[in-house]
């Protein structure tokens, strides 16, 4: 089995991301791609990319009308990444759309509740309940929509799995024992994550910005 660690290269320096994804290749499972490199280097970059042979997770949380989300993702289409992010609070049409407009073989998840907010910050939307009830009431939308998955936080994802037992559930804001949260508020190791039930781990900065990155994604992956 391939190992559950998703990568996220978070930079617009394209040969940074593809010298980063060199080097940890043969310890992680995928590699994600967010709004930063997409936007510097578009949908060829995602492409050469992907000609490392490792799976790749386009991360670029579309929510917008259902016609103009379906549309982009046909756009995307001839990139057949594994795994594309769309915001569950996009609705349960924009999702439906979303799911219908993707290659057979990627996964299309709801980003719930980002990793960056709490309780206070969801007040302040105007959405009154912790993260959980939130996440737990957009598994919900996500399922009756149709899509794979969903992403949340270590935190929600036992929830979660609980509501929906055959989804798949991507936990970023990982991070090991001995590393910082930086702007994440919501953190869990990624054994808790695993044993909580997530499908796939994003880890970003406690590899990218490791003085050896590969011996940090083999550190990571010991502790799996």
């Amino acid at each position: 089995m391939s190992s559950p660690v998703f990568v996220a290269i978070d930079t617009p320096d394209f040969e940074r991301a593809k010298s980063i994804a060199t080097r940890v290749r043969n310890h992680v499972g995928g590699v994600k791609l967010g709004l930063e490199f997409f936007c510097a280097n578009g949908r060829q970059g995602v492409r050469e990319m992907g000609e490392l042979g490792l799976p790749i997770f386009l991360d670029l949380k579309l929510h917008d009308i259902p016609n103009t989300v379906g549309k982009a993702i046909q756009a995307l289409r001839p990139l057949e990444p594994a795994i594309l992010t769309v915001h569950a609070a996009g609705g349960r049409a924009m999702m439906e759309d979303a799911k219908a407009a993707a290659p057979s073989g990627t996964k299309v998840v709801g980003v719930t509740v980002l990793t960056s907010l709490d309780r206070d910050d969801l007040a302040a939307t105007g959405i009154g309940d912790d993260p959980r009830v939130q996440v737990e009431r957009l598994a919900t939308l996500c399922r009756e929509a149709g899509l794979d998955g969903l992403v949340c936080s270590g935190a929600e994802v036992a929830a979660a799995r609980k509501l929906w037992s055959g989804g798949f559930f991507v936990v970023p804001g990982v991070r090991p024992a001995d590393s910082h949260a930086a702007d994440q508020k919501r953190v869990m190791t990624p054994r808790k994550a695993l044993d909580a039930g997530a499908s796939i781990l994003v880890i970003g900065r406690p590899i990218t910005q490791a003085a050896d990155p590969d011996q940090a994604a083999r550190a990571i992956e010991a502790t799996l």
